[in-house]
């Protein structure tokens, strides 16, 4: 992302729910789409995109930590669960985000990780953006499954 321009995208309607979302002229659009009984469920839902955002962020700051103390994760698999419910007005929100993040590597011999584990999130834009109104809730867990955070 070029640091002198504001993230920006385009919408284009394709039909009734569906739109296509343009970020740049070089990168591939994606198609959304509202699901059943509104749309036909033809892409991500909007929801959904919010949820791989915030999912998104919380790995990519996860990696970062973790890559300035030279640790090496084996990969990471986030999966990023949305509580969606009616508010106080009767009114469909996304009460909360769940985001579990699972590392390959084993935590055993991990030198720093309890500090990376302790500050990650505060680097997530994303997350720490919505978190001003929806709460999310972070948990990280080793290749063995053991849970870290």
């Amino acid at each position: 992302m070029d640091d002198k321009q504001p993230p920006s995208v385009t919408l284009k309607q394709i039909n009734a729910y569906q739109f296509d979302l343009h970020f740049a002229d070089d990168r591939p659009t994606i198609l959304t789409d509202e699901p059943p009984p509104l749309g036909e469920g033809a892409g991500p839902s909007p929801s959904h995109l919010l949820l791989a955002a915030v999912g998104n962020c919380m790995s990519s700051s996860l990696y970062f930590a973790l890559s300035k103390f030279k640790l090496d994760p084996k990969g990471l698999t986030t999966t990023a669960t949305g509580e969606i419910g009616r508010n106080e007005a009767g009114r469909l929100r996304v009460l909360s985000i769940t985001v579990d993040i699972r590392m390959g590597a084993a935590a055993e011999g991990m030198e720093r990780l309890d500090r990376v584990l302790m500050q990650f999130e505060q680097f997530c834009t994303v997350g720490e953006s919505v978190r001003q109104g929806i709460p999310v809730t972070v948990s990280v867990f080793d290749g063995a499954g053991q849970k870290l955070k």
